[in-house]
């Protein structure tokens, strides 16, 4: 099974995605956590790709587009894979067609996850990651046992620039500009299939499946 996870940034595409990728064992290509990688690495697509998410901003496409296609033609997508953060713009979208269409992998669903902005932003700036070992936790929903200090390796916990209130409210603003398009752009091709996101974790789970399952091709 191949799929994209669509959904403003907080909806939860992360969670949900390496659950239905663990759940049908497909590859789970996250563009974000490639691209947080680098940036902790300091490499130079690391320094590039900071400069715009600091800014609240997407990535070039020419950037990304690179990125995915080393990813897709892994060995580890060869049972199928789960795209989350890309794409972005219908303009990646037409360059993952083409593609997927050269590797014959074609996508069978798309998955959006919809969550109102007032959540996001909620989610978003509680979130906290250890400086040391990168485990995530969220002060609502996954605090860590101790005040800002990591329950793994005794890290420091902080506050990424992208989780910051004025970066989240940015980056809504970029994905009703570029992302929101893409949602037609797959409805149209008869691939959508709609999930809210502002649920408990377990339930948006099942919901996918159910969705998926009920859009399969012969269910």
């Amino acid at each position: 099974m191949n799929l994209v996870f669509l959904g403003p940034p907080g909806a939860g595409k992360g969670t949900q995605a390496e659950r239905i990728s663990g759940i049908y064992g497909i590859a789970h290509i996250s563009t974000g956590d490639i691209f947080r990688e680098n940036i902790k690495k300091g490499t130079e697509l690391g320094r590039r790709a900071k400069e715009y998410m600091d800014r609240g901003e997407l990535v070039p496409d020419e950037v990304v587009i690179d990125i995915v296609r080393d990813a897709l033609v892994d060995e580890k997508c060869d049972r199928g894979f789960l795209l989350d953060g890309f794409p972005r713009t219908v303009a990646q979208a037409e360059a993952l067609e083409v593609m997927l269409r050269e590797i014959g992998r074609p996508l069978d669903r798309v998955v959006n996850l919809s969550v109102p902005d007032e959540v996001v932003v909620e989610r978003l700036t509680a979130r906290r990651t250890c400086r040391n070992c990168g485990r995530n936790y969220h002060l609502v929903f996954n605090p860590p046992k101790v005040e800002g200090v990591c329950d793994v390796c005794g890290g420091e916990l902080f506050q990424r620039d992208d989780d910051r209130e004025e970066t989240v409210r940015a980056r809504l603003e970029e994905y009703r500009r570029k992302t929101e398009p893409l949602i037609e752009y797959y409805r149209e091709r008869g691939l959508l299939v709609e999930v809210a996101g502002d649920g408990d974790m377990d339930e948006v789970t099942q919901a996918i499946q159910e969705a998926l399952a009920t859009a399969a091709p012969g269910g």
